[in-house]
């Protein structure tokens, strides 16, 4: 029997239907047509689904549609504002900080929080951060980068894009 849930989306209100095994990666993608959210491996070792659950970034493959009942929810499309990038979008770009993107969307949304909760982060606060979220393709220095170009930028420090880190 499916189960009537309200979810607030990216700011919008939504009441949807979904079956009780439903899990939230798939009523985010497949109900919502959001398809930012990746699915990389189903296990939560990844985190290519991690969204923003009450501010909070989680794994969305490990969690079921209908616990999501009564929370907000930000997904990769609701980050940016009047179709600016944010500050953490820029610095992606302006630091090569992504190859082929796939890690990208949920490396954005748990560096959301982890700015949210710490906006100067070292190096080492960053990298431990970023842990549970997996990159295959950038070695993860230019990500860095881009995470202390938003993290500047937030703090109203001047920016400057660096010359990608080839490893």
């Amino acid at each position: 029997m499916n189960k009537v849930i309200t979810v607030t989306v990216n700011g919008v209100q939504q009441v949807l239907e979904v079956e009780p095994r439903t899990l939230l990666v798939h009523m985010i993608r497949e109900i919502l047509n959001l398809t930012g959210t990746h699915i990389g491996c189903d296990t939560s070792s990844c985190g290519a689904c991690t969204i923003l659950l009450d501010g909070k970034s989680v794994k969305s493959c490990t969690i079921l549609a209908v616990q999501a009942n009564g929370k907000s929810i930000t997904t990769i499309e609701g980050i940016s504002t009047e179709g600016e990038l944010n500050p953490i979008q820029e610095g992606f770009k302006e630091n090569h900080g992504l190859h082929c993107g796939f890690c990208t969307p949920g490396m954005i949304m748990r560096i959301t929080e982890l700015l949210k909760d710490n906006p100067d982060p070292t190096e080492e606060e960053i990298r431990w951060g970023i842990s549970g979220n997996l990159c295959r393709c950038t070695g993860y220095n230019n990500i860095v980068k881009a995470v202390l170009y938003a993290s500047a930028k937030m703090r109203g420090v001047p920016t400057a894009s660096t010359e990608p880190e080839f490893v």
